[in-house]
């Protein structure tokens, strides 16, 4: 919606008029005008179509998570680090399904500029364990599910590693 830093400024100028509002004695507004504020820092480090994007594909509708990310024109200048990580897990595990290739270039670069969580990370290995294994890259397959598992601390993923391995050993 709002470029980064315009977050910021528009942060910074609701919580100085709420600053003012405390300092009339509108304690109840000047609460409430910092609430807003608190928005706006949240929306500059959880991007909103990133996060609208994610809802959409927990419904399993690759379409409306594309349309959301499609709003971001220019992800380097407008998310931060670790948002432009999951800008490229998302549009890597939405490409998954249809092209492998663009699939792998998304996942590497999201692997590579970083995920804030453990389990995401791991996810995207083994994502790029399965496009290895269909690439016949055994060995690569291998190491990506080794540290993919070493990354699942919640064996949210010990399923879906156990039936790779049993791929693997067919190939």
């Amino acid at each position: 919606m709002f470029h980064k830093n315009i977050k910021l400024v528009l942060a910074v100028l609701i919580s100085a008029w709420a600053v003012y509002q405390f300092s009339q004695g509108n304690i109840m507004n000047g609460i409430s005008i910092l609430l807003f504020a608190g928005i706006f820092i949240l929306f500059y480090f959880k991007n909103e179509f990133i996060l609208l994007a994610f809802l959409q594909l927990r419904k399993q509708n690759f379409p409306g998570a594309q349309k959301w990310l499609n709003y971001i024109k220019n992800p380097e200048a407008a998310l931060i680090t670790k948002q432009q990580g999951y800008y490229n897990y998302l549009h890597g595990i939405m490409l998954s399904q249809t092209n492998i290739t663009q699939a792998e270039k998304y996942l590497r670069k999201a692997v590579k500029i970083g995920l804030s969580m453990d389990h995401d990370l791991a996810m995207a290995k083994l994502q790029l364990a399965g496009i290895a294994m269909t690439k016949r890259r055994k060995r690569e397959a291998t190491n990506l599910m080794a540290e993919a598992k070493k990354l699942d601390k919640h064996g949210m993923l010990k399923e879906q590693i156990q039936m790779m391995k049993k791929q693997m050993q067919k190939i």
